[in-house]
């Protein structure tokens, strides 16, 4: 099925490509949306952006939307509040004891900074200048170095992490393949992406804001586990999902199809945070709770999560 949403925006420079996962070549349409075609391969099922907006690959869409998206107040208050990565930090503290951790597509530093205190040595790592600045003000070591061109630090870290990257990058088979050279012998990967079998796109398919131009990768558990094995170099600790937002859901299956603004998703980056902690909505998050959990059992949260550990 081929559903076309938002097709007025045109690509200029674009770069073709086959299937991330397994280089196949024979894929089908599967959704048209503000001006990206998406492919779903015959071989694998992995959904992939063909072609890619030369912007995306070489970091400049990024870099141009710094100051009004990363760097702007809403953004920040959201990612340096104390409740913004909750889920991602019970994850990883549950596989990695205090070490060296490096953080690819770090923003602006909220999910490192939750753990200096917690006794880690930590680097940041992202395309955009601006927002590795930021990290810095707030206490981040950082590197401006492209991550693939990463030297020096062969086998050191006890942690690579890449919270909502893999979606956005051209090879993300290159990307473990190198988070695999700088972890030392045993090392951890945790890896964060939108869920092709989440609850939200099985009803909603391309409605579901999340499918953006930005978003060039759409991992099943399948397809993620295809990709993952086809190197033999990790061992799969965890295959799972996290996360649940019924009112974005609700949302998008009452006028979805559009792409959310910036200014949108970083509102509701802040609501969301803002009732995580109100008092009066306890029962309301024990309830939410036990949807996400059930969701989990199925693997059908919005996001996939992947525990990976060096052998």
């Amino acid at each position: 099925m081929n559903i076309s949403l938002n097709a007025e925006p045109t690509m200029q420079a674009s770069i073709d490509r086959s299937c991330p996962v397994c280089r196949g070549s024979d894929p089908v349409s599967l959704w048209s949306k503000a001006g990206m075609c998406y492919m779903r391969c015959g071989h694998c099922t992995m959904v992939y952006a063909n072609p890619v907006p030369k912007t995306f690959v070489t970091g400049q869409f990024y870099q141009d939307r710094t100051q009004d998206f990363y760097l702007s107040a809403t953004k920040l208050t959201a990612d340096y509040d104390p409740v913004r990565f909750q889920r991602e930090w019970r994850l990883f503290r549950s596989w990695v004891s205090p070490g060296r951790v490096l953080d690819v597509g770090c923003s602006t530093g909220g999910f490192l900074r939750g753990l200096i205190p917690l006794g880690f040595e930590v680097l940041g790592q992202d395309v955009s200048t601006g927002a590795l600045q930021q990290a810095e003000r707030v206490g981040i070591r950082v590197t401006h170095t492209p991550f693939l061109e990463l030297s020096g630090y062969g086998d050191s870290f006890d942690a690579v992490t890449f919270w909502a990257v893999l979606e956005h990058v051209m090879e993300p088979h290159a990307f473990l393949a190198h988070a695999h050279r700088l972890l030392r012998p045993g090392g951890m990967c945790m890896v964060l992406v939108p869920n092709l079998h989440s609850l939200a796109i099985r009803l909603l398919g391309a409605r579901y804001r999340y499918v953006m131009p930005e978003h060039i990768n759409f991992f099943s558990p399948r397809s993620m586990r295809t990709m993952v094995e086809s190197t033999g170099e990790w061992e799969v600790k965890h295959l799972g999902s996290m996360h649940f937002n019924p009112v974005v859901l609700l949302q998008d299956m009452w006028r979805g199809g559009h792409c959310v603004p910036d200014s949108e998703r970083a509102g509701l980056l802040k609501r969301t945070n803002r009732w995580k902690k109100h008092p009066a909505l306890g029962p309301l998050r024990w309830g939410y709770r036990c949807l996400e959990s059930l969701l989990n059992t199925q693997v059908a949260g919005d996001n996939l999560t992947v525990v990976l550990q060096k052998k």
